[in-house]
C-alpha cells in the first residue's frame, strides 16, 4: 500500500498508526474517483474510458467503473503469467483422505482455458448463467475461472443443498449448464453428489447439460444426451481462449442468500468494482506478500469462498491452500497439522471453528509448529473475547495480530476489519476495529440518530463502495426495499453494532436474532458471549421460546469444556452467570448441557433447529447439517431436563 502511504502528509499526532488509517479513509471518501483509480491502474484492462465512480439517483447509488472492460479471469492468471509468477504455486489441495495436488498459475492457467473451450462447444456464451454444485476440489476453481474468462454467469451452490435448493435457485436464474461430480467425501463417507443434482433436474425445465468431474468411482447413471464427463471434453479441449472484454458493470456472479423465511436472495456482483475490491481488501487486510502460504478455510459456495479463497488471492499473486474435508477429522489436529506442514503463513477462519478447537482442549495444538503463522483472521460472526484470547494465545502465539472482519455476501469483500497492511494499530479482542478506506460506516439508533459512544444500535454504510452488489436477481424491488429503506440513502445491513470511545466498532449480531423477553429486546450473541465468557463452557446457543406472560424467554444449550460435568449445581450457576453480566431479565428459562451443537459444514450454528425442538415444531431442511446426531443430542438434552421437571413437581 506504498502508493497511499506516498501521498499522506507527516503525522504530527501522538498516535501516527491511528492517523495514516483516517487520512486515507478521509481521501478515500472526498474522492472516490482518484483514490479508486490508484488501485485499478495496478490491474490490467482492455479499456479505461470514462469515469471510475458515477453517481446515480437510486440504489445502489453508484456505478463503478461502467464503461471501463476487463476481465477476471484474465487478471488472475494471464496477469501472472505474464509475469516472474508464471511457475509459482498457485493452490495446494489436499482432500480429507491426504490426496494432494499442486498447481502453478500456468497449470490452472492451461486448465481454465481448455474448460473454458469445453464450455464453448458447448454453446455457453456471454451473459449465460451456469450452476456449479461441486465439493472443494480444484476444478471448482478452474470452473469459476473458465466461466469469468468467457462471460458467463456462474452461481455456485454450497455442495451440501438439497435438490429442492439447487431446483430454486436454477429456476431463479434460468441456468442452462451445472457443472457437478458424481461424489464427495465428508468424514470418511460418501456423499452423492450427481444423485442429488438429478433429482433437482427433476423440477427444472432450463438446464441442457450436465457436466461431471469424476470425483470418486464414477459409477454412476448418466443420462443420454445430457450429462457429459469432464475428462472426456477435457482431452481434446483447444488451449487457448480469448478472454470476453467485459463492460465493468457485467455480472459476474450470482450467489444466493437464504433466511429464515422467504426465497432466496440472488445477490448479483458485477466486474470491476468486486475484482478491484476483492484485490484491495486482500492486500490490505492480510498483508500479503509472495512468500505467504494463505490459508481461507471457507467453502467457495459462499461469498467468503468467492472472494478470499479463488479471487482475492489468485488476482493478488498468493498461493492459496484448499482442504476438502472437516476440521478435526480423523483428528482434532488435522488443520494445526496441515498448518505445519505447508508452512501456512495467513490463517482465515470462522470463531465458530475456533470454538470448537477450544474445547478439544491446548494439547492438539501443542503437538505442533505453528510458527509459520504470521496474521490470524476470523469471518461469519462476531467473535466472543474469550475465542480470540485463545486464537491469539494458542494459535497465535501471541506473535501473530488477529484481523477480526466483518462484511457480508451483499459488501463482496470485507468492510469493517484491522488493516496490517496499512498500519498495525492496537487490538482489542472482540472489536473490527476501524472500517476499511472507502467504507463510511457509522452506527444509528433505531430513529435514524448517531448513536453516542457506547450506545448500542444499527449499522449503516452511508455511501456506495466498490465491492457492492448491484442488485437480485431479477428482484430490483426487493432489492431497493431490503437494503435501502430503513434508513433512507444508507445500505443497511441489519446488524447491531456500537462505537466505543475510541470510534472502534464492535459488531453484535444480527438484529434480526432478537429476543423480545417482557418488552425488552436482547440479542442472542449478548447472552451466547455471556455464557462463553464462564470458564466451564466451550459452546453456546440460545433461541427463544414462547412464552404467555413475557413473549419469550431465553433457553440456553452449552458444550462443556474438558474437565467439567453437567451438574444441577452448574447450571444454577450458568443462569446466575448471566444475571450477573446482563441482568435478571436475561436469565435463560434453563441452561441444556450436550455435547455437540447442530452446526453447518461451513461451521455455523444452526439455531432455528435448535429453535424447532424447543417449540416442537418440524425441523425442516437438515441436509446442510455436519452430523444429524447433534440434533438428537439437543432433543434428548431438552426431554431429559422436562422429565426432571416433572419429576420433582
Amino acid at each position: 500500500m506504498d502508493q497511499i502511504l506516498n501521498v499522506l502528509p507527516t503525522s504530527k499526532t501522538a498516535h501516527p498508526d491511528m492517523n495514516v488509517l483516517k487520512e486515507i479513509r478521509k481521501q478515500s471518501l472526498e474522492n472516490p474517483e482518484a483514490f479508486w483509480q490508484r488501485f485499478a491502474d495496478e490491474l490490467f484492462w482492455y479499456e479505461k474510458n470514462g469515469p471510475v465512480y458515477q453517481p446515480i439517483d437510486e440504489p445502489p447509488y453508484a456505478r463503478w467503473f461502467p464503461l471501463w472492460k476487463t476481465n477476471i479471469s484474465y487478471n488472475a492468471l494471464d496477469r501472472n503469467v505474464s509475469s516472474w509468477r508464471k511457475n509459482k504455486v498457485a493452490l495446494y489441495w489436499e482432500s480429507e483422505d491426504g490426496y494432494r495436488r499442486t498447481m502453478t498459475f500456468y497449470d490452472l492457467y492451461k486448465e481454465v482455458n481448455k474448460f473454458a473451450s469445453v464450455l464453448k462447444s458447448l454453446g455457453v456464451s456471454k451473459g449465460d448463467r451456469v450452476t456449479v454444485y461441486m465439493p472443494m476440489i480444484p476444478e471448482l476453481v478452474v470452473s469459476l475461472l473458465a466461466l469469468t474468462r468467457i462471460g458467463a454467469i456462474h452461481s455456485v451452490i454450497f455442495a451440501g443443498f438439497t435438490s429442492q435448493a439447487i431446483a430454486d435457485r436454477v429456476n431463479d436464474s434460468c441456468s442452462k449448464l451445472i457443472i457437478t461430480s458424481d461424489v464427495a467425501y465428508r468424514r470418511g463417507k460418501e456423499i452423492p453428489v450427481k444423485d442429488i443434482v438429478d433429482e433437482a433436474l427433476r423440477h427444472t425445465s432450463t438446464v441442457e447439460k450436465v457436466l461431471v468431474v469424476q470425483r470418486g468411482s464414477g459409477e454412476v447413471e448418466m443420462v443420454e444426451d445430457r450429462d457429459i464427463w469432464y475428462h472426456d471434453l477435457m482431452g481434446s479441449a483447444e488451449s487457448y481462449v480469448e478472454p470476453e472484454r467485459l463492460e465493468g458493470t457485467f455480472p459476474s456472479f450470482i450467489l444466493y442468500t437464504s433466511g429464515t423465511t422467504g426465497k432466496p436472495k440472488g445477490a448479483t456482483h458485477g466486474t470491476a468494482g468486486y475484482m478491484v475490491w476483492s484485490y484491495f481488501t486482500q492486500k490490505l487486510v492480510f498483508d500479503v506478500n509472495d512468500r505467504d502460504i494463505y490459508w481461507c478455510t471457507a467453502d467457495i459456495g459462499w461469498i467468503t469462498g468467492h472472494t478470499y479463497v479463488v479471487y482475492g488471492p489468485l488476482i493478488s499473486g498468493v498461493t492459496s491452500l484448499i482442504y476438502e474435508g472437516a476440521p478435526d477429522y480423523p483428528r482434532p489436529d488435522r488443520w494445526w497439522d496441515i498448518v505445519e506442514r505447508y508452512g501456512v503463513t495467513i490463517f482465515y477462519t470462522s470463531p465458530t471453528s475456533i470454538r470448537m478447537h477450544m474445547k478439544f482442549g491446548e494439547e492438539w495444538t501443542k503437538s505442533h509448529d505453528l510458527s509459520s503463522l504470521r496474521i490470524l483472521g476470523t469471518v461469519g460472526e462476531p467473535i466472543n473475547p474469550e475465542a480470540w484470547n485463545w486464537y491469539y494465545t494458542h494459535i497465535g502465539r501471541q506473535k501473530a495480530p488477529i484481523v477480526d472482519t466483518w462484511w457480508q455476501t451483499e459488501t463482496g469483500g470485507i468492510m469493517i476489519a484491522p488493516q496490517p497492511g496499512l498500519a498495525p494499530i492496537p487490538l482489542k479482542p472482540g472489536s473490527a476495529t476501524f472500517p476499511l478506506p472507502g467504507v463510511d460506516a457509522e452506527v444509528y439508533t433505531e430513529d435514524g440518530r448517531v448513536a453516542a459512544p457506547n450506545e448500542k444500535g444499527l449499522l449503516v454504510i452511508r455511501k456506495p463502495w466498490p465491492g457492492q452488489f448491484m442488485t437480485l436477481w431479477g428482484d430490483p424491488e426487493r432489492f431497493k426495499s431490503a437494503y435501502f429503506t430503513r434508513f433512507p440513502g444508507c445500505y443497511y445491513p441489519g446488524d447491531f453494532a456500537m462505537k466505543d470511545e475510541d470510534g472502534y466498532f464492535w459488531l453484535l449480531g444480527r438484529a434480526d436474532e432478537v429476543l423480545k423477553v417482557a418488552g425488552h429486546r436482547i440479542g442472542t450473541i449478548e447472552l451466547e458471549d455471556s455464557l462463553i465468557s464462564h470458564p466451564a463452557v466451550a459452546e453456546s446457543a440460545v433461541v427463544g421460546k414462547s412464552d404467555p406472560i413475557k413473549m419469550q424467554v431465553p433457553v440456553a444449550f452449552v458444550v462443556l469444556r474438558p474437565g467439567h460435568m453437567p451438574s444441577p449445581q452448574l447450571r444454577i450457576e450458568l443462569i446466575n452467570h448471566i444475571r450477573g453480566t446482563i441482568g435478571p431479565v436475561a436469565a435463560p428459562e434453563s441452561v441444556y448441557f450436550v455435547e455437540k451443537l447442530p452446526k453447518t459444514r461451513s461451521g455455523k450454528i444452526m439455531r432455528r433447529v435448535i429453535a424447532a425442538v424447543v417449540e416442537d415444531r418440524p425441523i425442516g431442511d437438515i441436509t446442510t447439517i455436519e452430523d444429524e446426531a447433534s440434533v438428537d443430542e439437543v432433543r434428548r438434552a431438552y426431554e431429559e431436563l422436562k422429565m426432571e421437571l416433572r419429576m420433582r413437581e
